[in-house]
């Protein structure tokens, strides 16, 4: 008689059971509560077996036996809510990508790195992209249902009770729940599998102060009252708030969503030296609304992220324990953000000059510096100069460090007071602008005179004159970006991180659309933002300064930042890179989702996945359409992406951009911020800063 393990048993009563749930599951035509019932069993019979814990075990043993069907399921469901008609590409990107992992298995090594560690990375960021979505489908049927089923149950007499309740039960009772469900199920043994709780450090650090919740990052997060350092426990955010504009007092983020290392928001928490961390799990967010109004402290580290209670009577405290990545404790120094670096503005008006007399309308990238051309422009100029040299250089491990930089036309500082003063609006411009140096934030006052400044800048556009002299540059038919690059932006101390505009794909074939391009961009200096991001940094508005930038664009296959100094290690020794597919205003902006994340050695060649990539969408300029600066979406599926499905491909990518930041990092004499892409085998590098 054949003799089984209680372990075999457990194991053939549960793929007795999966086999027949899931093969009634997946021929599907329809929606229907038949098949509804039968995942919502499915789950708790996974839950009664073992659930997360099983999973996690079966992953330890070298198997991913046990995650097949669950993994079905989830596609069944996935496919399910696309037929109800919401997000139909994204649902079916979000199961071709399941499918793609449920049928790769497990191995040994994956390239240079751990099969099962790259496993669990990959299929977490396809399951936190499907958690995502339900949580958008919920967010809609939220913005639509309540107000309309008040009234209409307020109409029909219906208990108050049961119109509070009617949208939670219209989402409970869908597949979409269901789906939530199993997303949250399997998303818990990935994390156990990674070690990690949901944490990610952006700034770390270790502060203290009184622990405040807010819907989002903004002047009106803060009330007067509040003196002393605030941490914030932020819901959401869009990439281009300032942390220091919303509240000079804010030592600390928490975000309870996911944002790339090097977008807008995250650079300039690290410049303005506030602690920066993102948090996904939801048990650990539903232990905020106890510290709410307390003294906390905030400690993150590359090995741990730890919110506790906080002692006044402690603050005089200079040193902390934590346990480092050796697992031994060891002591580190405390202290309060430092004040910001007083910024030295390249170019300011002085003894009543109203702003520089230009004596040319247009300059070559080769002659740009920075009292004329901001640093952004200068920089553009320096990388082009490097560039040729690079073509020669290589690393310890002969990997090439060769790059190219787009070519590039600047209008100067001046160019845009110049086309002013031809309209007749330049006294009207001057006085806007001695209004807003002390307009205040309440009543509208500040909103109104942006409002005015920028519909008076937007109109203007650059002569005939400067359009066929940019023309001589670049070539004519060309598609072209319009870029910012003003005087108080990309310096030590201010790099005012995506506080200005760029405008991509226009061409001087279209007058029109050029120019107003170029307006938009000489208008973002007197945004809100920009203009209360300067009031934070003790720089007045009159000395703003804005040249333009124009660039020829490239249609990149995949869009990078690099830090050439690890953000989260505060490691010299290794380049930290985020990756997203297209263009990178996705990785830039505060768009929701996760990039493909590298850490390189730059003396061993050694590359580590640190995530791989969940964007839903890509940005593209489609080489067929109209240069009329948009841009088109496109849904993403990464199991077509050799960024994801390669570690050949992944490995050399992670060792070139090591490679070229490291270079960088060498020629300018300090760690830097860069920015690029990658068309075909060659890699473009479009801006270089100092890092914070």
């Amino acid at each position: 008689m054949e003799m089984f393990s209680y372990k075999d048993c457990k194991t053939r009563i549960w793929a007795n059971f999966t086999s027949s749930y899931v093969s009634r599951l997946y021929p599907i035509h329809q929606l229907d509560k038949e098949r509804l019932n039968s995942i919502g069993m499915f789950l708790n019979e996974l839950e009664a077996i073992g659930g997360s814990s099983w999973l996690v075990n079966d992953v330890n043993s070298g198997s991913i036996g046990s995650w097949h069907n669950p993994l079905g399921a989830l596609i069944v469901g996935i496919r399910q809510v696309g037929l109800s008609g919401w997000r139909q590409e994204e649902c079916v990107a979000i199961g071709s990508e399941i499918l793609a992992w449920n049928l790769e298995g497990l191995s040994e090594r994956e390239g240079s790195e751990e099969g099962k560690h790259i496993w669990a990375l990959r299929l977490k960021a396809t399951l936190d992209r499907a958690r995502r979505m339900t949580e958008e489908y919920s967010e809609a049927l939220l913005e639509i249902f309540p107000d309309k089923v008040e009234r209409l149950g307020k109409a029909l007499g219906i208990p108050p009770n049961s119109v509070r309740t009617y949208t939670e039960a219209e989402i409970r009772s869908g597949i979409i729940f269901q789906v939530s469900k199993l997303c949250t199920l399997l998303l818990k043994a990935l994390k156990t599998t990674l070690g990690s709780l949901g944490w990610d450090i952006l700034v770390p650090g270790v502060v203290h102060g009184t622990f405040l919740q807010v819907e989002s990052i903004d002047p009106s997060s803060l009330t007067s009252s509040i003196e002393g350092p605030v941490i914030l426990a932020v819901k959401k955010a869009n990439g281009d708030e300032e942390v220091k504009a919303a509240g000079s007092n804010i030592v600390g983020v928490i975000l309870a969503q996911e944002l790339p290392h090097l977008s807008h928001l995250g650079v300039r928490a690290r410049q303005e030296k506030v602690v920066f961390v993102t948090c996904e799990d939801e048990e650990e967010i539903a232990k905020f609304e106890a510290l709410e109004g307390k003294s906390v402290r905030l400690e993150a580290s590359a090995v741990k992220v730890n919110v506790s209670t906080f002692s006044p009577e402690d603050s005089e405290e200079k040193q902390f324990a934590y346990l480092s990545s050796n697992g031994k404790c060891r002591k580190e120094t405390t202290a309060l953000p430092s004040p910001p670096t007083e910024v030295s503005i390249p170019f300011s008006r002085k003894n009543g000059v109203p702003y520089i007399k230009v004596s040319t309308s247009v300059l070559e990238l080769s002659q740009a510096v920075i009292d004329s051309c901001g640093a952004k422009a200068t920089s553009c100029g320096s990388l082009a100069s490097l560039a040729s040299i690079s073509e020669k250089v290589y690393s310890d491990q002969g990997i090439p460090a060769s790059f190219k930089v787009p070519s590039g036309a600047i209008l100067p500082f001046g160019s845009m007071e110049s086309v002013l003063e031809r309209s007749g609006s330049l006294d009207t411009f001057l006085a806007l602008l001695e209004k807003i140096e002390t307009a205040n934030l309440e009543g509208g006052e500040l909103d109104h005179l942006c409002l005015d400044l920028q519909a008076l800048i937007s109109a203007q556009v650059p002569s005939q004159e400067t359009i066929e002299a940019i023309g001589r540059i670049l070539p004519a038919n060309a598609r072209l970006i319009v870029r910012s690059s003003a005087n108080v932006e990309d310096l030590a101390g201010m790099s005012a991180a995506g506080l200005y505009e760029s405008i991509p794909n226009v061409s001087l074939l279209s007058p029109t659309i050029f120019g107003a391009a170029v307006g938009r961009v000489w208008a973002s200096l007197y945004t809100r933002r920009a203009i209360l991001s300067r009031r934070a940094a003790g720089v007045p508005q009159r000395e703003a300064q804005m040249a333009v930038l124009v660039q020829q664009m490239v249609s990149p296959d995949l869009s990078f930042v690099l830090h050439t100094v690890s953000p989260v290690e505060n490691d010299p020794k290794l380049v930290m890179a985020e990756i997203a597919s297209g263009l990178g205003e996705t990785l830039a902006s505060g768009t929701r989702g996760v990039p493909w994340r590298l850490s390189s050695n730059k003396f061993d060649g050694k590359v580590c996945t640190m995530a791989f990539a969940n964007f839903s969408e890509e940005l593209l300029v489609l080489g067929s359409g109209p240069a009329d600066g948009e841009v088109a979406r496109l849904t993403v599926d990464y199991s077509k992406k050799p960024l994801t499905v390669d570690p050949i491909y992944r490995r050399q990518l992670g060792q070139r951009l090591c490679a070229i930041g490291f270079f960088l990092e060498q020629k300018f004499g300090c760690p830097q911020d860069v920015e690029g892409c990658v068309v075909g085998n060659d890699i473009f590098i479009v801006q270089a800063r100092p890092q914070p």
